[in-house]
């Protein structure tokens, strides 16, 4: 079971980062310092450092207060492009640490690919989207939405992993059932 729960944990954390790269990273070190529910294995029990935590709360409010400003959020956007999958990428491989038989370079591309996956959707499609239709009212309620998000399903990826395992696999059932539907209504 230790294998599931820590690919669940794993892909919680960094389908968060695509939300907001340094909230998962530091749930994780203040979880990893202060409690017994994440060991973190070498190099990534830096994140429990105190100083790290500390650099992680104030990158954590600037990129609050950046994602909160118009078009300053727009610009974030396109720095965290870059941060947001690598920020995944660490906290799906710094928490995958039960999978001992996976490589890190697989754990590091899988954390990649789900929090880039997630920050396109997100600053691709819904933040535009969002923009477009509010003139830009609507970035404040939804920045605040992604980031409470974004904390909840970091704590639940490490409490409940089994829950984020579900919601993962409702989700993929979600998805494929949409595809299946469009490709048969292509065809008739």
């Amino acid at each position: 079971m230790d294998l599931f729960t820590g690919i669940f944990t794993a892909f919680g954390l960094s389908a968060s980062a695509g939300l907001n790269a340094y909230i998962p990273l530091l749930i994780v070190g203040l979880l990893a310092r202060y409690t017994n529910l994440i060991t973190l294995n070498q190099p990534w029990d830096t994140l429990s450092n105190p100083w790290i935590i500390l650099l992680l709360c104030f990158l954590v409010i600037i990129e609050l207060l950046a994602d909160m400003t118009p078009v300053v959020n727009h610009i974030n956007d396109v720095i965290q492009t870059v941060v947001r999958p690598a920020a995944g990428a660490i906290a799906f491989a710094a928490s995958a640490n039960v999978v001992t038989d996976v490589s890190p370079v697989l754990a590091l591309a899988a954390g990649l690919l789900v929090a880039g996956t997630v920050h396109v959707t997100k600053s691709g499609v819904v933040r535009p989207a969002v923009t477009a239709t509010t003139g830009g009212a609507g970035n404040v309620p939804v920045s605040i939405t992604e980031n409470i998000v974004s904390t909840v399903l970091s704590i639940l990826a490490v409490i409940l992993p089994v829950l984020i395992g579900t919601l993962l696999v409702v989700l993929a059932a979600f998805i494929i059932w949409r595809i299946w539907g469009r490709m048969n209504r292509e065809t008739t």
